[in-house]
């Protein structure tokens, strides 16, 4: 948890994923969608496997469900999507994620966050950027930019099975 976090705390948006809730620096949200129409893209990996058109603008959609390995329930009327604005490769990128539902944006004051415990987790350490606690409960809060930063560095990489080819 870097120096500024534990001493202002952080402005979040709050979401549910299955059954588990999450949290997202406010400062990368730019807009919470309805579900609307997804273009899946054949091949693509299935973190970031469709497109939405947001504004006139191509946008990945990306499914944090599959990072965390939880099941992808079918979408219900409290489904929702979230455009991001995340500095990635030292350039803004606009990206979308799915939610099970949203539920607001608040405060969360730095004495209700905590390091992320090294063991014990489920998921990455390093997705996450710490947890918070409030009302008895733990928040998960996200490292958004760790996250689809794994993302751009595998579409970096060559591609294994043009290698193979290449070898043969």
């Amino acid at each position: 948890m870097n120096r500024d976090i534990a001493t202002q705390g952080l402005e979040v948006l709050t979401l549910t994923l299955g059954g588990q809730v999450f949290a997202i620096e406010a400062a990368h949200v730019r807009e919470i969608l309805d579900l609307v129409a997804v273009t899946e893209v054949p091949t693509a990996d299935p973190f970031v496997g469709g497109l939405i058109n947001v504004r006139g603008k191509v946008v990945p959609l990306a499914d944090l469900r599959h990072r965390f390995d939880m099941p992808r329930p079918e979408p219900s009327v409290d489904t929702r999507i979230i455009v991001l604005e995340v500095e990635l490769a030292d350039e803004a990128m606009t990206v979308a994620l799915i939610a099970d539902k949203v539920h607001e944006v608040t405060e969360i004051a730095a004495s209700a966050l905590e390091e992320t415990p090294r063991i014990g987790l489920r998921w990455r350490q390093d997705y996450i950027r710490c947890i918070a606690k409030r009302d008895g409960e733990f928040i998960v809060v996200l490292d958004i930019a760790a996250i689809f930063s794994v993302e751009t560095r595998r579409s970096d990489r060559p591609d294994d099975r043009s290698k193979a080819s290449n070898a043969a």
